[in-house]
């Protein structure tokens, strides 16, 4: 059995060579023996939130632009809700990942979800096969670290990857300061 890190970030060792996960902060939304799957908080589109949304937009959360979640299934759309503490998620509309934040379903009505704060909508995601991420977290190129609700739903999410870190005890805060090119450190 794995160590799962479901409701957790990875974030990415500088400098990791795969171009598209490059100082990413992944949000993980599964991780068992079949493998792990999760959307990268900060890598914000320039495309909205399709038309056949729009009914979601009262609740989508700053920048309200499609998040390109990783490079898997591309033309897909996860949706992550934020709610209150303490509500219970709605389990034909949501699946819980942390005890504020869900997967939610966006062909569903959003008056039908009771509690829900706000949503981010991500196109596509990352995925790992069976012990592949296990393989690159002992490897070092990933830091797994916990999530907080707001880096999930940041206003901010280019300054994503440094305000993680930043807020990290000891040395590892200091990787947040390291220049985009490490040859010049």
């Amino acid at each position: 059995m794995v160590a799962t890190t479901r409701g957790r970030l990875l974030v990415a060792t500088p400098p990791l060579d795969d171009p598209n996960f490059d100082r990413s902060v992944v949000f993980v939304l599964e991780h068992d023996d079949a493998g792990a799957l999760g959307v990268v908080l900060n890598r914000v589109s320039d495309e909205p939130v399709p038309d056949a949304l729009d009914r979601w937009q009262d609740r989508l959360t700053e920048p309200s632009m499609i998040f390109e979640g990783g490079p898997v299934e591309t033309q897909a759309l996860i949706g992550l809700g934020r709610r209150q503490t303490g509500d219970r998620s709605d389990e034909d509309h949501e699946l819980a990942l942390t005890p504020t934040i869900s997967s939610v379903d966006l062909s569903a009505d959003p008056l039908l979800i009771v509690g829900l704060i706000s949503v981010r909508v991500f196109q596509g995601y990352s995925g790992w096969g069976s012990g592949q991420l296990d393989v690159e977290i002992a490897a070092g190129g990933w830091m797994v670290l916990d999530a907080s609700d707001d880096d999930v739903f940041t206003t901010s999410p280019g300054d994503l990857w440094r305000t993680v870190l930043g807020r990290q005890p000891g040395r590892l805060s200091w990787i947040a300061a390291a220049p985009d090119d490490l040859s010049l450190n």
